[in-house]
This record gives structure tokens, C-alpha cells and sequence, in this order.
């Protein structure tokens, strides 16, 4: 690979910005300085910039915690997206979020740009469960709850997946639950609790498969994805690691 390449994907700069840290000779490749795009190979040479060790990495895997108010998309006229909270990071320009929440919809949101991963996370053929937590209107009635996870219930001609609803708190007025799913139409599970007759006040996601929210991120905040979060996601999908 050449060296421009292997800088400019990992975030260092655009080729032309790597091209000059080359001219300056701030560049070595196994200890020697380079000042002309060579190639390298990522797996044996080690590349630095100014005596720091400067690593290939061709995937890139984000946690974020999704405030309501960003459209979860990598454009959008007029309207932030998901995207803008991470313009600190140099390689924001590959990712893309992996599924989607709702504008409204706050809580766990993974960015990559590995193509694969996002795909085999988000197919319904996974059958990966999605975790939320939700305030409802009304008193939801646990006794009539376990049904659906056998049987699951029609929306408009279409029949869920079967999926489960734990009541952490019941009022007359509201509710207080944790509704698992495993698809990702549309709308789910404010679809799903309005035919129950709870419509949806406040949503939160908080677990994709066997990846939780990390609770130390305020909405808003995001961190890289630890290497056991990743093994897992990917032995869960059933990708090499």
C-alpha cells in the first residue's frame, strides 16, 4: 500500500497534507526517513510520524450515545446529523451509522465503516435483539405481556417477530417498560405499543445484541468500541475476528 494511502485512510490527512508531512520529512518507515509516497506493508513495517508509532487500522467501530434531535444519517438538509457529533474524530468521513434511531429517539448507535459488520447487524436474518427502554402512556398489564413473545402481534397487514416486554413500572397514567425486538422496520416499536394502546412518550435503546449502552456517555458523547465489545458483535454475526 502506498504510504499516502495508508495515512490518509487512518485519518492523518488528506493526501495532499500527507504528501507535505513527507516533504518535511517528519515521516520514517522502520526508522528511516521517507520523503516520497513508498510502499509499505501494514502488517510488517512500522510507519511514524514525529516518533510516534502510527498504526493501520482499515475498520473503524464507534459506540455512541444519540441524543434526540440528530437525524441518523450521514447527510441531511438543514438538519444535524449523527455525524456532527463526532467532526472531532479524523476519519468521521468513512463512517456511517449502522441501523437507525428516530429523531426523537435517544441512546445506543453504532458508527463503522465496515460494510459487512453494519450489514449482518441490521438483517433481519440475524434476528439481533434491540433493547429499549420506554415511557408509554397508560398502565401496562404484565399478566398480557407473554404472548407476544411466542406469537407476536399484526401491524397493517404484517406480522412481527416475536418479541418480549418486561414492566419495570406501572401507573394509571404511564408506564415504565423494556421492549426487546429482533427487526428493524420502521417505527417498530412505537408501532407495536400503539396497537397495544400505549403510545410511545420518551424511547431509549440501550442494547444491540450483546452490546450495552455504556452509561458513563451523556447523550451526545461516543468512544471506540473496546476489543472484547468488537470479538463479540462479531462472534455473534458469525465474522471472523
Amino acid at each position: 500500500m502506498r504510504l499516502d494511502k495508508y495515512l490518509s485512510h487512518i485519518g492523518i490527512g488528506t493526501r495532499r497534507e500527507v504528501k507535505k508531512l513527507l516533504k518535511e520529512g517528519l515521516v520514517t518507515v522502520n526508522g528511516e526517513v521517507v520523503k516520497r509516497p513508498v510502499h509499505v506493508d501494514p502488517e510488517k513495517d512500522i510507519v511514524e510520524i514525529e516518533g510516534e508509532i502510527i498504526e493501520y487500522r482499515e475498520y473503524f467501530y464507534y459506540m455512541l450515545n444519540k441524543p434526540q434531535g440528530y437525524i441518523t444519517a450521514t447527510k441531511s438538509k438543514g438538519q444535524p446529523t449523527v455525524l456532527d457529533l463526532l467532526y472531532e474524530e479524523p476519519v468521521v468521513d468513512k463512517l456511517f451509522p449502522v441501523g437507525r434511531l428516530d429523531i426523537d429517539t435517544e441512546g445506543l448507535l453504532i458508527l463503522t465503516n465496515d460494510g459487512q459488520f453494519a450489514h449482518r447487524i441490521s438483517h433481519p436474518k440475524w434476528e439481533i435483539e434491540k433493547e429499549y427502554y420506554a415511557v408509554v402512556k397508560g398502565k401496562v398489564e404484565k399478566d398480557k405481556t407473554e404472548t407476544f413473545e411466542k406469537e407476536g402481534i399484526d401491524l397493517e397487514n404484517y406480522r412481527t417477530k416475536p418479541f418480549s416486554i418486561e414492566v419495570i413500572k406501572d401507573e394509571d397514567d404511564r408506564s415504565e417498560i423494556n421492549i426487546t425486538v429482533k427487526e428493524g422496520k420502521y417505527h417498530i416499536v412505537k408501532r407495536i405499543m400503539e396497537k397495544l394502546g400505549h403510545p410511545v412518550i420518551y424511547l431509549k435503546r440501550v442494547r444491540i445484541g450483546n452490546l450495552v449502552l455504556d452509561e458513563t456517555l451523556k447523550p451526545g458523547e461516543y468512544r471506540k468500541l473496546s476489543e472484547e465489545e468488537l470479538y463479540k458483535l462479531k462472534e455473534l454475526v458469525k465474522m471472523k475476528n
